[in-house]
């Protein structure tokens, strides 16, 4: 500890001279609750059935030891990630990783509040939140790649089931827990080749929707959004739920709010450059972060410049009590606990970086016409010495710095 607090004086003294205030920094990240993914443990694979096969355009690639063989080591091993973690934090839960106890099978739209309250007692005894997901995938009736957007009447009204099951399921654990859940919807729908009619599955989604989001739920507990990507495999050429589509949806509807994940873009697209457009219009936003490597999108949350600029636009923005951050990733070729500490870590470590940042001295910079100024100040930034500032920050939650993930890996 002496080391680490005598690193940080030094860091708070420097960051002062700029006018930022390292300690009111680490208040704000306190407030912010980081939503960290619970299927890189696994695989994706969850408690409904372990040995399915993934479908939908899911896929984990690698074969690194250490996957848990049971759900006993599935929890040990999400709750030993979620403790090198520093901060406030929710565990967003899949709706395949449900807990049956003398249920036998149970359907995917019969779920209920019941089947996930073992989760709710590990929230309570860890002092996080949830967030939930349908899972629209990896599931006979999703086999022809349709769900909500299908032609077959008894698919789509049995995945539109599912739907409404997991709101509810939604609203329980902000009920239980006092925290919003944000229950995100992402579907797999699309064709892989040249597609004719692309209309007639989006109207079909869209109707869906309407039926799943019906029933008013207090926003206090849940709130609901859809996630678009821009293709997948088995959806190279056609998606149903697009950017555009989902954009226009939570714009005519007030009960949902846009997801929008870090890897289902354009190569040359970046997020952080969306972000205000739906702030201007005062809107909330999901954000998945993940890492896209040319098409694949879920690779391990890096301290790269796209996830340090998402966060500098949330903060710049004052927003982050308008954009709820998760994480959405999974890689079976390295170590899972460590995988689920790095991406947390390094989103964890993003916002700090912004929150560091003299805002009021760049925008003045910038609102002058002072771009030579605003380039210098941005630069000499690269330098200064945050990581003492997180150390500190990890120091405070009682969370390893230095070699954190000797003891794993």
């Amino acid at each position: 500890m002496g080391s680490i607090l005598q690193n940080y004086e030094a860091a708070k003294s420097v960051y002062a001279e700029l006018g930022v205030d390292t300690d009111k920094a680490m208040e704000r990240l306190d407030g912010v609750s980081l939503s960290v993914h619970c299927w890189q443990i696994d695989d994706l694979k969850g408690f409904e059935n372990p040995d399915a096969v993934l479908s939908g355009g899911i896929a984990a690639f690698g074969g690194a030891p250490g996957k848990p063989e049971s759900r006993e080591q599935y929890i040990e091993q999400i709750d030993r990630a979620l403790g090198l973690i520093p901060g406030r934090k929710k565990l967003a839960l899949h709706a395949v990783y449900l807990d049956r106890p003398g249920d036998g099978d149970v359907p995917r739209n019969s779920l209920e509040p019941k089947h996930f309250k073992f989760w709710v007692d590990f929230a309570k005894y860890r002092n996080i939140g949830l967030d939930f997901n349908p899972t629209y995938f990896s599931h006979p009736k999703a086999e022809d790649g349709f769900t909500l957007s299908s032609a077959n009447e008894e698919i789509r009204k049995f995945w539109v089931e599912h739907g409404i099951c997991c709101r509810e399921i939604g609203e329980y654990f902000g009920k239980e827990l006092e925290q919003t859940c944000i229950t995100n919807h992402w579907i797999p729908d699309g064709y892989k080749d040249y597609t004719v009619d692309k209309l007639s599955p989006r109207l079909r989604l869209k109707q869906s929707l309407d039926e799943i989001f019906a029933r008013s739920i207090d926003p206090k507990y849940n709130i609901d959004s859809v996630e678009s990507k821009l293709f997948g495999l088995g959806s190279e050429s056609y998606v149903t739920g697009s950017h555009e589509f989902y954009s226009n949806y939570v714009a005519c509807r007030k009960n949902c709010i846009i997801c929008m994940d870090t890897g289902h873009f354009h190569p040359t697209e970046e997020v952080s450059a969306k972000l205000s457009s739906y702030l201007a219009f005062n809107q909330e936003i999901l954000l998945h972060v993940s890492r896209p490597v040319r098409w694949d999108s879920d690779h391990v949350v890096m301290l790269d410049d796209e996830t340090k600029a998402i966060m500098r636009e949330i903060v710049y923005c004052n927003a982050l009590d308008r954009v709820h951050v998760g994480l959405d990733f999974f890689d079976a070729s390295i170590n899972r606990i460590a995988a689920t500490a790095i991406g947390a870590r390094n989103a964890k470590k993003a916002m700090l970086l912004a929150l560091l940042e003299p805002r009021e001295k760049l925008v003045k910079y910038e609102h002058e016409g002072n771009f030579t100024g605003r380039l210098a100040l941005f630069e000499e930034l690269k330098s200064y010495p945050f990581g003492f500032v997180w150390d500190m920050y990890c120091e405070k939650h009682s969370v390893k710095t230095y070699n954190w993930f000797e003891d794993i890996i």
